[in-house]
C-alpha cells in the first residue's frame, strides 16, 4: 500500500479539527496571561515606585511563581487542554514544562529524578533558544544593526 493509498483510505476517519475556534482560545487565553503580566507590572510600578524597566524582572518571577503553582495542583494542564497554544507564552509555558518533569519524576529523587529530568523538555528550548539568539547577534553584527559601541 502507498502513503498515498493509505491517506485516501484513512481521510474519512480524521476528525475534523476546529482550527479558528482553536486559534480564537489561543488569542484569547494567551492575550489574558499577558494583561495578567501587565497588571503585576503595573503594580509593581505604583506601589513600589518602580520604572517599567525595574518592574519587568519581579514580573517574570511572580508569573514563574504562579505558572509553577498552577502546575503543582494540576490546574495548568486543564487550562491547557482548554486554551491551547495560548498557554504557550514563553515564561509561564516554560516554568509549566520544567515543573512538570520535576513533579513526574520527583519519586526517583532529587538528584538522578528531578534534577536530571527537569531539563529534558525544558533544555531543548534552551539549546535551541541560545543558538538563535547567537545567529540572531552574529547577523546583526554583520549588517550593523546593533546598538552602539562603546
Amino acid at each position: 500500500m502507498t502513503p498515498q493509498d493509505y491517506e485516501k483510505l484513512s481521510k474519512p476517519y480524521v476528525p475534523n479539527r476546529p482550527v479558528l475556534k482553536n486559534c480564537l482560545r489561543a488569542f484569547l487565553s494567551g492575550g489574558l496571561i499577558c494583561l495578567i503580566g501587565q497588571g503585576i507590572q503595573e503594580v509593581f510600578m505604583a506601589y513600589f515606585d518602580m520604572t517599567s524597566k525595574e518592574a519587568a524582572s519581579p514580573t517574570v518571577a511572580v508569573l514563574i511563581i504562579i505558572s509553577v503553582i498552577l502546575t503543582s495542583f494540576g490546574v495548568y494542564d486543564k487550562l491547557s487542554q482548554w486554551c491551547g497554544a495560548g498557554t504557550a507564552v514563553p515564561i509561564t509555558g516554560f516554568a509549566n514544562s520544567m515543573c512538570s518533569a520535576a513533579l513526574e519524576h520527583r519519586a526517583e529523587g532529587l538528584v538522578l529524578g528531578v534534577g536530571a529530568n527537569m531539563f529534558k523538555l525544558a533544555g531543548s528550548v534552551i539549546v535551541f533558544g541560545v543558538v538563535a539568539a547567537f545567529i540572531v547577534g552574529v547577523v546583526y553584527a554583520f549588517l550593523g544593526l546593533g546598538g552602539g559601541h562603546l
